[in-house]
């Protein structure tokens, strides 16, 4: 019938105890439980996506429930403005060198015009690059770094608009095919 009764389930390779990722995350113990059959279902491996990388912590080449959990708490609605800021950061510095260059930012915006099914002209997604670098590269040295990219988010609360799922505010409810039935009292947590 769909009941999830973690404590007597066989323990998968990477599961972690939802109590533990609940005192970790913005989620609670029932939302961590619905989030591991989710997690089941999609069954990710890192290399899908840039956001999947970034969620593979251990870079085993594959997301454990764990990672999955704390990856995911950046987009929940009461995760920092901070550590949506510094997620966003590592999600456009896709060659990983602290900074943002112009070819990173510009393999961004055309992934995210295409997931969109939008296509621009060239000349229109070299304005975009080059209005972002304007507003957002306050050194001018052709690159952004953390700092600015800080200055920049806050300026431009656009930016962040996505980080959050205000679905995961309440993934039980999100979900409603997983029927949880948990031993685990939230109030008991608390």
């Amino acid at each position: 019938m769909g009941c999830v009764c973690f404590k007597e389930a066989n323990v998968k390779h990477g599961y972690e105890d939802p109590i533990i990722l609940a005192s970790e995350t913005e989620f609670s113990v029932n939302e961590v439980e619905a989030l591991y059959q989710l997690f089941v279902k999609l069954s990710i491996h890192a290399k899908i996506y840039k956001v999947f990388d970034l969620f593979d912590v251990k870079r085993n080449g594959v997301i454990e429930f764990g990672e999955f959990v704390r990856s995911l708490s950046i987009f929940h609605p009461r995760a920092s403005e901070e550590d949506k800021i510094t997620f966003a950061f590592k999600l456009y510095d896709l060659r990983q060198s602290g900074f943002i260059k112009r070819d990173e930012l510009k393999e961004m915006v055309l992934a995210l015009l295409d997931e969109s099914g939008l296509h621009l002209p060239e000349d229109a997604v070299e304005s975009i690059i080059n209005e972002t670098f304007k507003l957002a590269d306050l050194k001018g040295d052709g690159k952004i770094d953390k700092e600015e990219w800080i200055v920049f988010a806050k300026r431009s609360p656009y930016l962040l608009r996505n980080m959050t799922l205000p679905y995961l505010k309440d993934v039980t409810m999100a979900f409603p095919s997983f029927v949880m039935v948990t031993k685990l009292n939230e109030a008991d947590m608390n």
